[in-house]
């Protein structure tokens, strides 16, 4: 997965942040998830002791996010454990922004 402290490492598109964001929360790596977030819209912590296992990620929609946007939408579906054993969806639409060369996660609308 694109996840690393080297800036050659990051991820070059929306898509690929999405892609490690849900890896990282597959893992529980709050660290990874604060550091990818913008600034202006990032918690102070991530209390994850209740995050469910994720099974899947499926992209539905990009709107730009490319390697030469500075602004991208990534929509997706992910899976998930649900309580009882049944399996659970979460859809969001979030939306993306590059700075300096490193691409962020500003917010999502879930749907």
């Amino acid at each position: 997965m694109e996840r690393s402290n080297d800036a050659a490492q990051e991820p070059t598109t929306a898509e690929a942040l999405m892609r490690s964001r849900f890896d990282a929360f597959r893992r529980a790596d709050d660290d990874w998830l604060l550091r990818t977030w913008h600034p202006t819209t990032r918690p102070a912590q991530l209390d994850l002791s209740d995050n469910p296992v994720w099974r899947g990620l499926q992209i539905i929609d990009t709107v730009a996010g490319g390697v030469d946007d500075d602004a991208g939408v990534v929509e997706f579906r992910a899976t998930y454990i649900a309580d009882g054993g049944g399996i659970g969806v979460l859809r969001e639409r979030s939306r993306f922004l590059r700075e300096d060369g490193r691409w962020f996660y500003l917010d999502g609308e879930v749907e």
